[in-house]
């Protein structure tokens, strides 16, 4: 009886990771066997999820709001352009790259986790100050080294080529290998919140004097989350690299910030399930509305081009969740199994 009990007990918690992944796995499925438009947009959505899953990680755990993660996404993006392309290249384009990167040429997937390394290193450094920031104080910390990261990579023309396209990167992900690496992004962010550090953060969420109080190491657990989440991020932008095969330092600022946050946002921040949700909502809604703003007709009624639209509609999508609905969608609930009587 104990031996059912405790099998119960852990299908209870791998149940919320086990039915996001099925749901993602279906939605590959159906977008497998449509239009090469359709699986580019879902290729998207996915790499947008694994970024979001990993701002998840950090804001849901923590309560701090990050605006500058997708710096993150960037280290991972150049560090894998740089392990994976050819040599002959990179001596031509990054004359600043040292030795060991310039002359090596590792597989796709071998250099997958040494650019989330990267990236989780950095955040190592970053966040033994920034850590220590709380509130809006911390929120604009993280945006100014957001913006630190984008100036240096946009202006080192010898390590990144700055502001020029990069170009050359192996074009290896697809719907399967972007599955993938959500599927792996759902599983650490699951168990990192259910670990006995995200345990304690999620109460120094709630309560934060009385988490320091109680003895708990605020600042620590915050920088693991910090780097955790920069290693997830950093998974994100290996796969965006490869997913374009070309690379610029401005895809990493503003645009894909706000995206991210909205997506979060949206569908709430205290959930990996929200984040989730968030993803599939908002990317549907955003590929409808781009559609839309070349034009279309309504009956008789010709409607014209309305470039912007999705910008706009994504805005006040947002302040209608954070008026109406200021937890997401999913607030703090989890994809669980149903309770018997």
């Amino acid at each position: 009886m104990s031996d059912v009990r405790s099998g119960s007990a852990w299908l209870g918690r791998l149940w919320t990771p086990a039915v996001l992944i099925a749901v993602l796995v279906v939605i590959v499925v159906l977008a497998s066997t449509g239009p090469g438009s359709l699986q580019r947009t879902v290729t998207e959505a996915l790499i947008k999820l694994i970024v979001v899953v990993g701002l998840y990680l950090f804001i849901g755990n923590t309560g701090v709001i990050s605006f500058g993660h997708t710096a993150f996404m960037a280290i991972g993006a150049y560090m894998s352009a740089w392990l994976t392309m050819t040599p002959a290249l990179k001596r031509i384009r990054f004359t600043d790259l040292p030795d060991v990167v310039a002359t090596a040429q590792l597989p796709v997937l071998v250099a997958a986790p040494i650019s989330a390394t990267a990236a989780a290193l950095v955040a190592l450094i970053i966040g033994f100050p920034l850590m220590r920031l709380s509130g809006i104080s911390a929120s604009i910390g993280t945006f100014a080294m957001l913006a630190v990261i984008i100036a240096v990579y946009g202006n080192w023309g010898g390590l990144t080529g700055g502001k020029s396209s990069l170009i050359g990167v192996p074009v290896e992900t697809d719907l399967w290998v972007a599955l993938m690496w959500a599927g792996v992004a759902i599983v650490i962010a699951w168990v990192f919140q259910r670990s006995k550090t995200g345990l304690l953060l999620r109460g120094s969420r709630e309560d934060l004097v009385a988490a320091r109080a109680s003895g708990i190491d605020v600042h620590r657990l915050r920088l693991v989350a910090f780097v955790v989440s920069a290693f997830v991020v950093g998974l994100g932008g290996h796969a965006q690299a490869h997913f374009l095969g070309i690379l610029t330092v401005d895809a990493f600022y503003l645009d894909i910030t706000f995206v991210t946050i909205g997506m979060l946002v949206i569908g709430g921040m205290n959930s990996l399930s929200g984040a989730v949700v968030g993803v599939v909502v908002v990317s549907t809604l955003l590929d409808v509305l781009r559609r839309a703003e070349s034009g279309f007709s309504v009956g008789a009624i010709e409607i014209p081009s309305l470039p912007g639209l999705s910008q706009v509609v994504l805005a006040v999508a947002m302040l209608l969740i954070l008026v109406l609905r200021p937890a997401g969608l999913m607030g703090d609930r989890e994809v669980s199994l149903p309770r018997r009587r």
